[in-house]
């Protein structure tokens, strides 16, 4: 008796086992082709995310280059999915499928080692208005075709292996997955892989990964097999990568939340200096044996010596290097510095690289400045701004009215705004210079402007603003002011523009409405290549 139980146990055990593989190959059979959709719309999202800051250093972090690349990825999946579901219809085999995503992942790879290459050569010769479409045509626009020929592929593959279910709901589907995916593919490059992952690293290991798994269906072994494989491959790669090697005798390489971020050493005016560059932007800089500050128009910080020497409270909006900051925390004992940086890291690396002191009385905060502005419930005896986008271009959120107005409102009474712009007094019919100037005039009727090179040069320079939150005027001439043992103070009367001389009428005025910070400054370039 006790054998039959035992023949009924192996029995229901081993139509158990069948059950439980039955239910798994039925799983399998839905759920693969959505599922490497899924991971093929995370690529997607992820090499256009990526491709924007592989642009960043050559044209910048500007509006021309996320609309290149935004316009060149999307035409390459509109052309992607009408030839996939021509493709798929004709030969739809699943094992053209996944060698049209292993084909993507050669591509990725392939192209950006192409645009390393190109880039380096032809990057600084190409416009900041036509360079970025065409380097999004030859760098992103193929492995996005291929990509865009998965999701009709899929559907085609997913109809034949459902028979019973109706085209609608596997279109659904197949839509739903990828577009999952390339929700999480945004977020998972946003939040965690540009932040702590250099970018080479995330777009070879993008190109990895889709050639991992198009090698799915040509493995002749059981998925669980498949699928540790391809995660002990994906673990290799990522623990192998070498960082490729920056010039320029780099100390510090490494991509920031909004730019790369590249600390080198090198000379200056035959000195030894260290560099911070922020995308094509060369930020700030600090000699590495002395205290004095590189460059010009920094030095002119020391304005408020004749506007309001008298500083308790002052906002800087832009960090860097914190060269500003500095020089106002060995000039004041007594001062109260708060610096806006945007860029998370820059603090620690200041302190790292740039000798930023850990000093109570400066106060660094993670934040935009205009919001900080807005946020903070102190007022200031000195606002000095100084923020760049990508090269001179500066935020157009902090180039309107409305800013300078909110600026003004944050001020004490005799308090004192300094901006750095970069411009060319040259007359056009359309100056970013000009522009802000007016806008300028418009929120401090008390304003002052000095070219740092000179007031006859034509070509692009430092423009120092000044806003002066009173009432009395500033004799820039008076001789007291000439025999200034500071140079910078001693020299402002060779220096200041003469804005009465500007018709400023016909240049439109800046506001968070109309703000085309990012043509003028291509209008501006254009004028010196």
């Amino acid at each position: 008796m006790s054998d039959i139980y035992l023949d009924l146990d192996n029995e229901y055990f081993f139509i158990f086992l069948c059950y439980n593989k039955i239910m798994i190959e039925v799983f399998l059979k839905k759920a693969t082709v959505p599922f490497f959709v899924f991971i093929t719309g995370a690529c997607v999202l992820i090499i256009e995310i990526t491709a924007t800051r592989v642009l960043a250093p050559y044209f910048g972090n500007t509006i021309f280059a996320i609309s290149s690349v935004i316009s060149v990825v999307l035409a390459a999946l509109s052309l992607g999915y009408y030839v996939g579901g021509k493709l798929a219809d004709k030969y739809p085999k699943e094992e053209l499928f996944y060698g049209i995503i292993a084909l993507s992942g050669f591509c990725i790879i392939f192209l950006h080692v192409l645009g390393i290459i190109f880039l380096s050569l032809f990057g600084y010769k190409l416009s900041l208005m036509e360079g970025p479409i065409i380097s999004s045509v030859l760098l992103f626009f193929l492995q996005s075709f291929l990509l865009g020929m998965l999701s009709p592929f899929a559907i085609k593959l997913q109809a034949m292996r459902l028979q019973t279910s109706g085209i609608g709901s596997v279109s659904g589907t197949i839509f739903f997955w990828s577009t999952a995916g390339s929700i999480a593919g945004s977020l998972l490059a946003g939040f965690f892989l540009i932040p702590h992952i250099g970018l080479n690293a995330i777009i070879l290991g993008t190109g990895f990964i889709l050639i991992i798994l198009g090698l799915y269906s040509f493995l002749k072994i059981p998925l669980w097999s498949k699928l540790l494989l391809m995660l002990a491959l994906v673990v290799l790669f990522f623990s192998s990568i070498n960082i490729f090697y920056y010039a320029n005798h780099a100390v510090y390489v490494k991509d920031g939340v909004y730019q790369k971020i590249i600390i080198y050493d090198d000379r200056y005016q035959g000195k030894p200096t260290r560099f911070l560059q922020q995308d094509r932007n060369s930020s700030a800089a600090a000699f590495i044996n002395s205290d004095d500050l590189v460059y010009e128009y920094t030095k002119y910080y020391a304005l408020y010596q004749i506007f309001n020497s008298d500083i308790k409270n002052a906002l800087m909006i832009g960090g860097g290097a914190y060269s500003v900051p500095k020089a106002l925390l060995n000039d004041l004992p007594d001062v109260h510095i708060n610096v806006a940086e945007i860029e998370p890291s820059l603090f620690e690396l200041g302190k790292k690289y740039f000798n930023v002191p850990d000093d109570p009385r400066l106060v660094n905060t993670i934040e935009d400045g205009r919001r900080l502005l807005y946020d903070s419930p102190q007022k200031y005896d000195m606002i000095f701004s100084d923020a760049y986008a990508s090269f001179y271009s500066t935020p157009e959120h902090l180039t309107t009215r409305e800013f300078f107005q909110m600026a003004k409102n944050k001020l004490n009474k005799d308090g004192i705004f300094i901006a750095n712009v970069v411009g060319s007094l040259s007359f056009s019919d359309s100056s970013l210079l000009f522009s802000e100037m007016r806008t300028f005039e418009e929120t401090f009727p008390n304003s002052y402007y000095f070219a740092v090179n000179s007031t006859s040069s034509q070509t692009p320079q430092n423009i120092i603003f000044a806003g002066y939150n009173s009432d009395a005027k500033i004799n820039i001439d008076d001789p007291a002011l000439k025999e200034n043992k500071n140079p910078i103070i001693g020299g402002l009367a060779e220096k200041e523009i003469d804005i009465a001389s500007f018709d400023l009428s016909k240049y439109p005025v800046l506001t968070d409405d109309f703000s085309p910070v990012e043509y003028l400054t291509a209008q501006e370039l254009k004028k010196i290549r």
